[in-house]
């Protein structure tokens, strides 16, 4: 009888196979993306209280050769990936998967660029390792990610660990064997609660989940070992993190065209705010735009979401940012005040002003019954004088089905960099990641320090 692979096994065969296949210049371009987006937000999020948290505390750990973003300073790649993570997750401006519930590429770029500079890698290693972990990811994501995210867990973190295991353990080029050992010490440290948004804790799960992929994926190469039913088994991960779903219809498609990158895809935020909130700000700036609205002439503002779109929204009447960003009702009213959301509207002065306090308690956000995907959010402004406008969104600007162009990211990244009041040449760095290929990802990471050219 032939012998029933364990689905760590099954993964890490695909990983040693990945590894050695040809990816087409379009099938690498997002991730390049994803790793411009994230150390831009993470450029953005710099000053923030829980940053500089982040790095007090790791600078005692001692340094190491992996670059902190936005300071220059160097830890060890675990600490740097940690410190990092929280980073690029504190503004919630990072990239989404939508079908895993979860940021995708803040839970991987921070481990993998730290390993990559401590190990000279390449922007081709970087981007062939980035691909395999988001194919692991939304193979699970199918199978398991709403059932898990009902449960209360920060997919982010305590389903993102998976793949960033995985892509460590590609960019690292371990064997089949010490790869399932790697996914094994993921299990271990799969972690992130729900009950955490709106806190420091929120964005400290996304940097846990890079060091504990880092950590998992070293120790593996060291020869730590783990169980090999640490994934499926009857006290595995999927019977503790979801519903004991059959995890192997989905594995048997790993790395089969079209790869999920293409399939799936990411979605690069338009907003600094949750990702459930992006659709219904799209409906509210175009029906603004098309009517020429003012607050004066809005009576009340209806907003109803598809079945699951309101679970990561608990905020209804926030007091700061980072409540504020988990608030319909705030970028409802702060959109129709301000005419924008950007990374500002969510400075904690701007949460309290008299025309905002007024207007959310006029915003009312409901969520339909049925299937959770597609998501769509419907916008319904009351007028003053009875009328009505509405209108449904089923693709924000930014999603994979509607992308970001590449000058609009690039765009961001500057906005980000202004945000953070950082120096470095935004453009300069935008089109030196999109192009790295060949480069080192060491050199890469040192040009975010090049200094603006003045003439």
């Amino acid at each position: 009888m032939p012998k029933a692979y364990s689905a760590s096994e099954i993964i890490a065969a695909f990983a040693t196979r990945f590894a050695a296949t040809t990816l087409t210049d379009l099938q690498r371009h997002p991730a390049y993306r994803a790793l411009l987006d994230t150390v831009a937000v993470a450029i953005a999020g710099r000053n923030e209280p829980a940053v500089h948290l982040a790095q007090d505390y790791a600078c005692t750990l001692g340094h190491g050769n992996a670059m902190v973003w936005g300071t220059g300073g160097s830890l060890h790649p675990e600490a740097a990936a940690w410190v990092n993570g929280v980073a690029a997750h504190v503004l919630d401006y990072d990239d989404v998967m939508t079908m895993m519930r979860g940021h995708i590429s803040v839970a991987m770029v921070p481990a993998l660029v730290a390993l990559a500079q401590a190990h000279g890698s390449s922007g081709e290693r970087f981007s062939t390792a980035y691909l395999a972990g988001f194919e692991l990811m939304a193979k699970f994501s199918r199978v398991m990610a709403l059932p898990h995210y009902s449960k209360g867990w920060h997919s982010t973190s305590a389903m993102g660990v998976l793949g960033a295991a995985l892509a460590c353990s590609v960019l690292l080029g371990l064997s089949a064997t010490q790869t399932a050992h790697a996914l094994g010490l993921a299990v271990a440290q799969a972690a992130g609660t729900r009950g955490n948004f709106g806190t420091m804790a929120k964005s400290f799960q996304a940097g846990q989940c890079n060091a504990a992929a880092v950590r998992a994926a070293l120790l593996a190469q060291a020869g730590f070992t783990a169980g090999d039913s640490a994934l499926d088994g009857k006290f595995g991960y999927l019977a503790l993190y979801a519903a004991k779903e059959n995890l192997m219809p989905a594995l048997a498609t790993l790395g089969m065209a079209p790869l999920e990158i293409e399939a799936t895809g990411i979605d690069i935020k338009k907003y600094p705010c949750c990702y459930a909130i992006h659709r219904a700000l799209d409906a509210l700036f175009a029906l603004r735009k098309q009517h020429a609205l003012t607050v004066a002439a809005i009576e009340r503002v209806e907003v109803t979401n598809s079945a699951g779109g309101l679970d990561a929204l608990h905020s209804r009447l926030p007091v700061n940012g980072l409540e504020a960003k988990f608030s319909m009702e705030y970028n409802m009213a702060a959109a129709l005040v301000d005419g924008e959301i950007r990374l500002s509207s969510f400075d904690d002065a701007q949460i309290t002003r008299a025309q905002i306090t007024a207007l959310m308690p006029r915003v009312s956000v409901n969520e339909a019954a049925g299937e959770i995907l597609p998501r769509w959010s419907h916008v319904k402004l009351i007028l003053c004088d009875g009328s009505l406008l509405e209108r449904r969104v089923t693709v924000a600007h930014g999603d994979a089905g509607d992308s970001l162009g590449d000058a609009e990211l690039i765009d961001k990244v500057a906005d980000c960099f202004a945000f953070g009041q950082f120096d470095g040449n935004a453009r300069s760095f935008g089109e030196r990641v999109l192009t790295c290929t060949t480069a080192r990802m060491g050199d890469v990471m040192r040009s975010l320090h090049e200094k603006p050219t003045i003439i």
